[in-house]
């Protein structure tokens, strides 16, 4: 557990590194709510943007963005919109994206970004 963990806020760390060097900027990391946690909230442009980090050493699992399924969608909205109210912040410019790293051991790490999943 305490390597999944670990691994999870590596991978998140990772995400933010390749999504700054993109010109977005982190506005809050591992946001929680009643509703769950926002792994990091950025701004991009105009937009305030939901990414969710999922990061896998290796294939045994699948890909990282299998794990975002339809419910998962539906709770990162939830999450967001409740993000913008806690922030007073408007809503009319989000957007969610997803953020795959594959951090396999004594490799760097491969990220794989998807704006607007939903």
């Amino acid at each position: 557990m305490a390597h999944n963990i670990e691994l999870g806020r590596r991978g998140e760390l990772v995400a933010a590194e390749h999504l700054e060097a993109r010109g977005m900027r982190v506005v809050d990391r591992n946001w929680r709510c009643a509703f769950g946690e926002i792994d990091l909230v950025l701004r991009d442009g105009d937009r305030t943007v939901f990414a969710e980090v999922k990061t896998r050493t290796g294939p045994a699992f699948g890909h990282p963005f299998e794990a975002i399924t339809a419910q998962k969608l539906g709770r990162l909205r939830r999450l967001a919109l409740a993000w913008c109210e806690a922030n007073e912040h408007p809503t009319a410019r989000i957007r969610i994206d997803a953020v795959a790293v594959h951090a396999p051991a004594g490799a760097p790490a491969v990220v794989e970004h998807l704006e607007g999943i939903g």
